[in-house]
C-alpha cells in the first residue's frame, strides 16, 4: 500500500511539473528564433567588414551607422538570449523543486511561486529586449541602414 501513495505522489508531481515542461519548450523555441537573428547579426557584421576592407579606404558614413546598428542589435539580442536562456534554469530548477518537496515531504510551495515569478520576470524582459531589437532591425532598414535603399523594396 505504501508503494501505491509513493507512486501516486511521483505521478501528482509529474502532472504539476506537465505546464512547466511546456513552457520549457517554448522558451526553447524562442532561444532558436533568437539565435539564428544572433548568426544573421554576426553574419551581416562580417559581410560589412569585408566590404570596407576591400573598399581600401576607411569606412564610410553609412557603414559605419551600420556597423553601430548591428553592434546595438547585437547586445539587445544577446541580452535577450541570456534572460531566456535564464529563464529556461528557473523553469528547470521549479520542476527539481517540485520533485524534491514531493520526495522530502516538504512545502515548497514559496519556493516555486518565487521561481515561477523570476521566471516570468526574466521571460518578460528577454522578450523586451528581442523586440527592441526587432525595432532597431526596422528602422535600420526604413533608413537604409542594410545597404540597400528602401525604395527598391
Amino acid at each position: 500500500m505504501q508503494q501505491e501513495t509513493g507512486v501516486t505522489a511521483v505521478a501528482h508531481v509529474i502532472q504539476l511539473s506537465v505546464a512547466p515542461v511546456f513552457l520549457l519548450l517554448a522558451i526553447g523555441t524562442m532561444l532558436a528564433v533568437m539565435t539564428n537573428r544572433l548568426a544573421r547579426i554576426v553574419d551581416r557584421a562580417r559581410a560589412l567588414r569585408r566590404e570596407t576592407a576591400a573598399a581600401g579606404g576607411p569606412a564610410g558614413p553609412a557603414a559605419v551607422r551600420e556597423s553601430a546598428a548591428l553592434v546595438r542589435r547585437g547586445k539587445l539580442i544577446s541580452r535577450a538570449i541570456a534572460l531566456c536562456t535564464l529563464t529556461a534554469l528557473l523553469i528547470c530548477a521549479i520542476v527539481a523543486v517540485l520533485f524534491a518537496g514531493a520526495f522530502l515531504a516538504l512545502d515548497t510551495s514559496r519556493i516555486v511561486a518565487m521561481l515561477f515569478v523570476a521566471a516570468m520576470a526574466a521571460v518578460f524582459f528577454g522578450l523586451l529586449s528581442f523586440l527592441r531589437e526587432v525595432f532597431v532591425a526596422t528602422a535600420a532598414l526604413r533608413l537604409g541602414l542594410d545597404g540597400t535603399s528602401a525604395d527598391r523594396l
